[in-house]
């Protein structure tokens, strides 16, 4: 966890657990330590290989906003499951009351100081368990924002993908029976 005047990060360190031809998912915890509202705003060394959600946003003050970080799916692996790869949070105190849609790349300028930075590592991992022998079309049609709540631990949030994943699997039953009709 990092600790700065503005918010706490956890983790610091984004651990993928990399597997070839996967995308994959990490979750960031952003908590907003102060009585005012705090803009944030992502960046990357690598940006064509990851996708940031939401990648700027406001932290309500005394709250927390949790940001899914994507990695796109990997044709070679990397040397030693070494990554180079680093991302920058950077925050700000923001105007009462200002939204997602106030915020300006003007608000992180250096020549405006009060800019709080702070530095995130990505570290691979090797994967849980072995690879899924599911075949590769069942990813086609899912954009690199697509986003897992492996490491969730909100209930709200859990119960949503559960429910989403339930939904999802009827509708592939009902589409396998509706093609055996035909």
């Amino acid at each position: 966890m990092s600790t700065g005047e503005l918010l706490n990060v956890d983790p610091v360190e984004m651990k993928f657990p990399f597997e070839l031809k996967k995308q994959i998912s990490c979750s960031l915890q952003v908590s907003n330590k102060t009585e005012n509202h705090v803009a944030f705003k992502i960046k990357t060394t690598n940006p064509k290989k990851y996708c940031v959600r939401p990648n700027t946003g406001i932290v309500l003050p005394r709250s927390t906003c949790d940001i899914i970080v994507t990695m796109q799916a990997q044709k070679d692996a990397p040397t030693e499951m070494q990554c180079k790869d680093k991302f920058l949070l950077q925050s700000v105190i923001a105007p009462a009351g200002a939204t997602p849609k106030d915020i300006t790349a003007e608000m992180f300028g250096k020549d405006q100081g009060k800019v709080e930075e702070c530095k995130l590592k990505v570290v691979y991992v090797a994967p849980r368990q072995p690879p899924s022998p599911v075949a590769e079309e069942a990813d086609e049609g899912f954009s690199p924002c697509n986003n897992t709540m492996e490491n969730c631990n909100d209930p709200q949030g859990k119960s949503v993908v559960a429910k989403l994943t339930e939904e999802k699997a009827a509708a592939v039953q009902q589409g396998n029976k509706l093609r055996q009709e035909l």
